[in-house]
């Protein structure tokens, strides 16, 4: 590994940490206002769905992108925690026996098998709706015009027309294989529109442009691209033990993937064109955005 590399993972491992330090609070025992009382179980649930590993990529892209144009850092790790809060639902819900029917998370048990299935139903539920909370709430020191923005941004990554639509297209890719702008499209809304999320709302946190917002936005787009190619190569050529969860599972499903549509050399090459594109948005910004265009060789270039 190189020096920049290993600055590069360095800064990703200490983003980690004040992440996972504030999530470690906010999913405390300690009530917030207006909070009747929080079931034990179900934060312990909710807990044990977020803190059990992980690199923190979608906060760390928050954190990045407000750093690239002057904004608040306790914002943005606090929007950070409300977007993995998303991310990790998403995790749990799919999972379940009745979406991926997934045993192993990181390594580890999954929620449902951790707990119950009720259980992991209820701390999907509950994580999605604090992401809001997170955001909405006074600790978030942001003017409300930009809460606003973060809120319906996030919702429409994350909803019908996002994550979750994804997920249902996904579903549906198992009885009857999409053709390839299909497949594009359900990775589009299943994995990279929280990947733009956390790209944009760096320049929604930060106040800034128009014009950084909507480079921002497809800078996140092409990294979220570059992230599910490299997911579906992953799942062809890792192992279970070095991805901490089944590989395979495409494969076996008879789902269609960009891969198994154009094979593995011809979808490296065109990872490596996501990468270059996604720097070539960033060049706008010089050597401030080196993190970031790291960033995007990070997601390209990972194990697991």
């Amino acid at each position: 590994m190189d020096a920049s590399s290993q600055a590069f993972e360095i800064r990703l491992k200490t983003n980690a940490q004040e992440i996972e330090a504030l999530l470690d609070v906010l999913l405390s025992d300690d009530m917030r206002e207006d909070e009747i009382a929080r079931p034990e179980t179900l934060r312990a649930a909710m807990h044990y769905a977020v803190l059990n590993g992980g690199k923190r990529l979608r906060p760390f892209l928050v954190v990045e992108s407000v750093l690239l144009l002057g904004g608040d850092k306790q914002a943005a790790l606090r929007v950070g925690a409300a977007l993995e809060c998303v991310h990790c639902y998403s995790l749990v819900h799919d999972d379940l026996p009745a979406m991926d029917d997934d045993k192993l998370r990181r390594g580890k048990p999954t929620a449902h098998i951790a707990f119950d299935e009720a259980t992991a139903i209820l701390a999907g539920d509950s994580l999605l709706t604090y992401a809001f909370d997170i955001i909405a709430d006074d600790e978030t020191r942001l003017p409300e015009q930009s809460k606003l923005a973060l809120i319906l941004a996030l919702a429409r990554a994350a909803g019908l027309g996002g994550m979750a639509g994804g997920q249902a297209l996904d579903l549906a890719a198992e009885k009857d294989v999409p053709n390839e702008q299909g497949i594009v499209t359900l990775q589009a809304m299943k994995t990279g529109a929280l990947i733009r999320f956390a790209c944009e709302a760096g320049a929604i946190i930060a106040g800034a442009s128009a014009g950084d917002r909507k480079r921002l936005r497809a800078f996140g787009e092409k990294i979220g691209l570059a992230f599910q190619l490299a997911d579906d190569l992953l799942d062809v050529t890792s192992d279970a033990a070095t991805m901490g969860k089944a590989t395979g599972k495409d494969t076996q499903r008879g789902k269609g993937t960009l891969v198994s549509f154009h094979g593995i050399d011809w979808a490296e090459a065109e990872l490596r064109r996501h990468v270059e594109d996604a720097k070539t948005l960033l060049a706008a910004y010089g050597d401030a955005a080196a993190t970031l265009a790291a960033a995007a060789h990070f997601i390209a270039a990972r194990r697991s």
